[in-house]
């Protein structure tokens, strides 16, 4: 009789906890996907964290931080009849559609530099237009799909519909300031241009083929590191048992994935420098590819702002500087073009992007340290309702 007055008196106590003004049942049901979906207690912790819940928010359940909340969540899923057991989620696969896509912009751009080298005049010129469009077209369609898309849903993160940042108008101009940028720099600074580029790097106005083909070869490491990244954190996310050993397991890994493609890309430029004969511009080419991989990695974890804003910047400076030295032409204006002509005489014309690009990437990287490790940055989106 002792026995069953103790057990019905634990049940009374712990009745306001079951019972309508239970504030975690309340919390498990507006986030009944998420605990349905969730196959640890770190997974509710990164969604909960996701929609803006901390440990000061936990604190009102009764609880010393976020995880904390999650375990018992996860622990009464179990437990409630309403709410099934999950299934372990699918490790994300590499798939021939998507590993096909990536290296075909490459393909295409090594066809258009080559086409481009066989023809002269006119003909270059509207084989490079062609090149480029086809060029971009593939990138494209190679961004719509696999580890580099925000459409992936096999790929855990946020939701793909999040709104997100125009970052395409100054891919474009960064991509094409490696290309003529610092040919047109160069000649603006002896007084010219005085024709238009030729598509040679012996011309009046020097093309650099080398970056841009390298970079273009290098959207296939960028998607199979990518991957990695993915597959890895995944398994960390379910490994884990708490959002702050996530993010100490994560960040290590995150660094290594960045330099496993900087090490793919060093390689690819130093291969396109040796077939084009052209100089690989190293410094230059790797800050480029380092901000756009770093860009692109954030947008497919749903942070578009950062990288919008950086690389508005980078774009920004880089078209001041050329800027500048046109308009130390005009009466009176001399001086505006001193600190480029300052930098392209101690350091070389590549100082320029290589300024620009590189506090963009590093920017980004600190950035990417304290976003992508969270494990609210590669949660399993919820289903739409």
């Amino acid at each position: 009789m002792a026995g069953t007055g103790e057990s019905a008196a634990g049940r009374k106590a712990s009745a306001p906890r079951r019972g309508a003004a239970d504030p975690v049942k309340a919390l498990m049901h507006r986030h009944r996907e998420l605990c349905e979906r969730a196959v640890d207690p770190l997974e509710i912790a990164a969604g909960l964290e996701a929609h803006g819940i901390t440990d000061r928010t936990a604190a009102r359940f009764r609880h010393r931080d976020v995880f904390s909340l999650a375990e018992e969540m996860y622990a009464r899923v179990s437990r409630d009849g309403d709410i099934p057991l999950p299934a372990p989620p699918a490790t994300p696969r590499v798939r021939a559609g998507w590993a096909l896509l990536t290296l075909l912009p490459g393909a295409l751009c090594a066809a258009a530099v080559t086409a481009a080298h066989l023809t002269h005049g006119r003909s270059r010129l509207l084989v490079a237009a062609a090149g480029a469009l086809a060029v971009a077209l593939a990138l494209r369609a190679a961004l719509r799909r696999g580890p580099l898309s925000r459409t992936d849903t096999d790929r855990p993160g946020p939701r793909p519909g999040a709104a997100s940042g125009r970052t395409a108008p100054w891919t474009v101009w960064l991509v094409a300031y490696s290309l003529l940028g610092n040919g047109l720099l160069d000649s603006a600074l002896a007084g010219g241009p005085d024709a238009l580029p030729t598509g040679t790097a012996a011309g009046p106005w020097p093309v650099t083929a080398a970056p841009v083909l390298a970079l273009a070869l290098a959207c296939a490491p960028a998607a199979w590191t990518a991957h990695l990244f993915t597959v890895r954190t995944r398994r960390r996310l379910g490994a884990s048992r708490g959002l702050e050993d996530f993010a100490a397991a994560v960040r290590p890994l995150l660094l290594g994935t960045f330099a496993l493609f900087l090490g793919a890309l060093a390689a690819l430029l130093a291969l396109c420098a040796a077939v084009l004969d052209e100089s690989a511009a190293l410094a230059q080419a790797l800050a480029l590819g380092s901000l756009l991989f770093l860009a692109r990695l954030l947008t497919t974890h749903g942070f578009t702002y950062a990288p919008a804003v950086v690389l508005t910047a980078a774009a920004t400076v880089e078209g001041a500087a050329l800027a500048t030295v046109f308009a130390s032409r005009l009466p009176g204006l001399g001086f505006v073009a001193t600190p480029v002509e300052t930098f392209v005489t101690t350091w070389g014309t590549g100082s320029v992007p290589v300024l620009a690009c590189g506090a963009a990437a590093l920017t980004l990287l600190v950035h990417a340290t304290r976003k992508l490790t969270r494990a609210s940055a590669h949660a399993p989106p919820e289903p739409a309702p």
